[in-house]
């Protein structure tokens, strides 16, 4: 069972109010309560909190404000706040919240603290498990959730390419799962010539991580996650701003190990590969530059409009290698895009994929989950954008217009035997802290993608 949560005989209790049940609510607690409450203007806004006292002055009863029923939009991670405002203690909830699964997800989510060069006091308040719920699954998605968040929130001194294929590998070890790597020139030599490119500037070689798992004659499942350690944006180098926190750059790759673990633990009957390609886009004398041209696995010639535009490229190979056994679902997630974050914000990835069915699954399971995807084209007319006048394509369209899709549209080029394909343009990092989502790496698209295998696979 999760940290944040613990079993015991007796809990303080938390009641969830909202501004129109709060008269409701009150009128159930002792008159000194209502005369606290009332002294201190709790109103059941959404997130306030207030902790009664005990006549003896010990903590007697916490109230939470939530989003009224009506609301035309309800946080059903508010009660992830609770971690961070709670003393040490156990708690229970006394009634339900709009969602009292997410809420107790929610609760160990924000008990999440990255803790590997600072002391941070975890937060000591532990819930009781409501009743009737799948606590080793809540566990699972909380503890993957973790994972990805401490890749991702591990600074490129010490999340370089081989610190990201040592986690693999320790994941791959820890459920039986095959492992094995492709670093540096090696790349060359089995045909991944737009993985070496990328990475070939760096002190720390560039590679392929390959894991695989499962059973064979089990239903083809391959996630690949974009693993660039760090971005310099290359030769066409970020602004400082840009760069500040590109540490997150291998979100992808934080996220498909997150749902791996997932999938891995839950023992889904699937048969798993994940493949990541772990680079770090660095500048120096032999860096890849504006305009070279170079070929790539599929046997498709990339002209290089911009060097910042890696992370397309690194997935391009590692696409085009999980096409060839032809997979009855394909998935890959990336933080690629600025223009994503123009459209929808840091909250929001948009997805991309050209099965009804499967699209129609994943909105419905990120609703479920409050994991928030959403739905974006692979607008045809926008592919002659890629064209090239010297090469097969160009890995970034000149113009401001539609990034988002046409970064999609330069990947569709990579898969076509799969039988389906998503593909998720991930943020990979909450600027400032939320309900359940401290400020830092963050674990987005798993959850739902992980819901939606059990369904198919569980």
């Amino acid at each position: 069972m999760h940290p944040a949560f613990q079993n015991a005989s007796s809990a303080v209790p938390i009641t969830f109010a909202t501004k129109s049940t709060w008269d409701t609510v009150s009128a159930a607690l002792p008159a000194t309560a209502r005369r606290f409450a009332a002294a201190n203007a709790f109103a059941a806004k959404p997130g306030q909190y207030l902790a009664l006292p005990a006549e003896d002055g010990s903590l007697a009863h916490v109230l939470f404000g939530i989003e009224d029923a009506s609301s035309e939009w309800r946080d059903l991670f508010r009660p992830g706040q609770l971690p961070g405002l709670l003393p040490a203690g156990t708690y229970s909830f006394t009634n339900e919240p709009h969602d009292t699964r997410l809420a107790a997800l929610a609760f160990a989510l924000g008990s999440y603290r990255f803790n590997r060069y600072r002391k941070n006091d975890a937060p000591g308040a532990r819930l009781v498990p409501p009743d009737g719920l799948d606590m080793v699954e809540l566990t699972r998605m909380a503890d993957a959730a973790a994972l990805a968040r401490d890749l991702i929130n591990t600074p490129a001194n010490d999340m370089g390419p081989d610190e990201l294929a040592q986690a693999a590998q320790a994941l791959a070890e820890k459920f039986g799962a095959a492992y094995s790597c492709i670093i540096g020139d090696d790349l060359l030599k089995q045909n991944f010539p737009l993985i070496h490119a990328v990475g070939m500037a760096s002190t720390r070689a560039p590679r392929l991580i390959d894991i695989t798992w499962g059973d064979a004659s089990h239903p083809k499942v391959t996630l690949v996650g974009k693993g660039v350690c760090f971005d310099t944006g290359g030769l066409d180098l970020k602004p400082s701003s840009g760069m500040l926190i590109m540490k997150k750059d291998m979100g992808g790759a934080a996220n498909v190990l997150a749902l791996a673990q997932m999938i891995m633990d839950a023992k889904l009957k699937v048969r798993l590969r994940v493949l990541i390609p772990a680079v770090e886009n660095s500048v120096a004398g032999n860096a890849f530059r504006p305009l070279d041209i170079f070929p790539s696995r599929k046997g498709v010639n990339v002209e290089i409009g911009n060097t910042d535009a890696e992370g397309r490229l690194v997935l391009a190979d590692a696409l085009a290698l999980a096409d060839e056994e032809k997979p009855d679902l394909l998935i890959d997630l990336g933080t690629l895009t600025g223009a994503a974050r123009v459209a929808l914000g840091p909250d929001l990835p948009p997805f991309y994929t050209n099965d009804e069915t499967l699209a129609a699954d994943v909105a419905r399971h990120a609703r479920a989950e409050n994991d928030p995807l959403w739905r974006m084209p692979l607008w045809m007319p926008y592919d002659s954008w890629l064209d090239s006048k010297t090469a097969n394509l160009n890995n970034a369209p000149g113009g401001a217009f539609a990034g988002s899709i046409t970064c999609a549209l330069f990947l569709k080029r990579f898969v076509e035997s799969a039988k389906s394909w998503l593909h998720v343009d991930i943020y990979g990092w909450t600027p400032s802290a939320k309900p359940a989502r401290p400020e830092g790496g963050e674990c987005q698209a798993a959850r739902a993608i992980y819901k939606l295998l059990s369904e198919r696979h569980g």
